[in-house]
């Protein structure tokens, strides 16, 4: 009986130990709206072991990925700078490389994301027809890199 009663106890130490260590996917919301973004309705082909990895720290693991880095510009490229110029200058759209922020959680790697996935006011409609999400991260990186504000306002870089 003392055998059953420790296997029971030793279970369910076991059980709570593993949903203690067990990380939770962050929560994904829509910048102007605070709804959580439905990312089911993403582009096919983004659910990458680095997007899973970003679901789950809220970093952007391709930051510093020259290869990475690369991508994301020939996306940019095709798909973004003929509103935020091609130097993220800012055209129709706002400007991408310096340290203003119209949403201020873009100086994160989850707000910037949010707004590319999710949209935001004026012409930036959501972008998960257009871009994976996995192509979101390149992009991403992309703009992080061309970044020429003050290193102590960019939260992605702490």
């Amino acid at each position: 009986m003392k055998y059953k009663t420790f296997l029971s106890g030793a279970a369910a130490m076991l059980a709570i130990a593993a949903v203690s260590t067990a990380r939770a996917d962050i929560t994904l919301r829509h910048a102007l709206t605070g709804e959580t973004l439905d990312l089911s309705f993403a582009k096919k082909g983004g659910n990458t072991d680095k997007f899973k990895q970003f679901m789950q720290t809220g970093k952007n693991p391709y930051n510093g990925d020259a290869e990475a880095i690369k991508k994301g510009e020939s996306l940019y490229m095709t798909g973004c700078s003929g509103c935020h110029g091609h130097e993220a200058e800012g055209k129709l759209g706002p400007g991408l490389a310096d340290d203003y922020w119209t949403y201020p959680r873009n100086a994160t790697d989850v707000g910037l994301f949010e707004v590319l996935f999710g949209g935001a006011n004026g012409m930036m409609g959501p972008q998960y027809v257009t871009f994976s999400t996995d192509e979101m991260l390149h992009i991403m990186a992309f703009i992080r890199h061309i970044y020429k504000g003050d290193p102590k306002k960019a939260d992605w870089l702490k």
